[in-house]
């Protein structure tokens, strides 16, 4: 089995953003196809392996934010099924509200961190069943739904004849720009669940499968070692987060910081200050702030 990981070039930075090409003898399979911001970097890998974005017939999600399927519209257009979440499948349907829910977030940098979405007709998305395994040639391509990052998350386990099987995870196996650094647990709002997430962690290590691959960014394989960090800074994050959303502390407030404890965490993992960059355009900062302190709030307001 052969896979290309390609980089695509996010902001101008090195390895913070991933898409991958699995060979097969009925033509490439893509998952993930970043933002449409980085369409024209996707191209022009895929040229350079003799491909263009017509050749794919099968395009995998892990889920629907826009560094992982902004361009999923794109690769349909061109005559590809998306494979996607059945929770997500509407939103590729009919982008509109979810688009204008992110606007709202990123405000004017939203066209030149992301670019536009366009809809997929419906006949052009297909959302496979927790388990389900879709066949492409000589491929077993299974669908694991994957919650605690997104309620709309799928690790793909992709099966060989010929080798070992590999599962493309997505955020729920965390954010490692950096080969073999720190693994950080992206945490944007509105799904945030700690421990659906642990959950899914505990899927990952019971899947024979060895090796993950990070859409932030690239293969593992130490997954046993991989899991357990990214378990212990899950934990070691929402924990952190708690008083300030017992104080109902306002998050602005938060966000500084929470980056200092961030940056120090990534130092005393050995992450030059150079690398600090792709951490925060893999997992900003701001973002996980504001979805821990959703979570927390949420399961305060459920315990009184």
């Amino acid at each position: 089995m052969r896979i290309h990981t390609i980089d695509l070039g996010f902001l101008g930075l090195d390895e913070a953003i991933a898409a991958f090409v699995i060979e097969s003898d009925s033509g490439p399979v893509l998952v993930e196809t970043g933002p449409a911001t980085t369409l024209p970097r996707l191209e022009q890998r895929l040229e350079q392996l003799g491909l263009a974005l017509g050749d794919f017939k099968h395009v995998l999600l892990t889920h629907i934010h826009f560094d992982h399927a902004g361009a999923a519209w794109a690769l349909a257009r061109a005559g590809a099924t998306i494979y996607v979440h059945p929770v997500g499948k509407p939103h590729l349907e009919q982008p509109g509200k979810l688009y204008q829910s992110a606007r709202m977030i990123y405000g004017e940098q939203m066209d030149a961190l992301w670019g536009p979405m366009e809809p997929i007709p419906p006949e052009q998305v297909y959302a496979p069943a927790h388990g389900e395994v879709i066949r492409v040639g000589e491929l077993s391509l299974t669908a694991w739904y994957t919650p605690g990052h997104a309620t709309h998350h799928i690790a793909w386990e992709v099966n060989c004849p010929d080798a070992e099987s590999v599962v493309f995870t997505g955020d729920v196996a965390g954010v490692m720009p950096i080969p073999g650094g720190f693994v950080a647990p992206p945490c944007p709002p509105p799904d945030i669940h700690v421990e659906d997430w642990l959950s899914s962690i505990q899927l990952l290590r019971d899947l024979p499968s060895q090796v993950l691959y990070l859409t932030h960014f690239g293969p593992v394989y130490d997954k046993v070692g991989h899991l357990r960090q990214l378990e212990q800074n899950l934990l070691a994050w929402a924990e952190w987060m708690k008083p300030y959303a017992m104080q109902q502390t306002p998050t602005e407030q938060i966000v500084p910081v929470f980056q200092a404890y961030v940056q120090a965490q990534l130092a005393a993992g050995g992450i030059p200050a150079d690398g600090l960059p792709r951490y925060e355009a893999a997992n900003p900062s701001f973002m996980s702030v504001a979805g821990l302190m959703r979570y927390w709030k949420k399961r305060l307001a459920s315990t009184t």
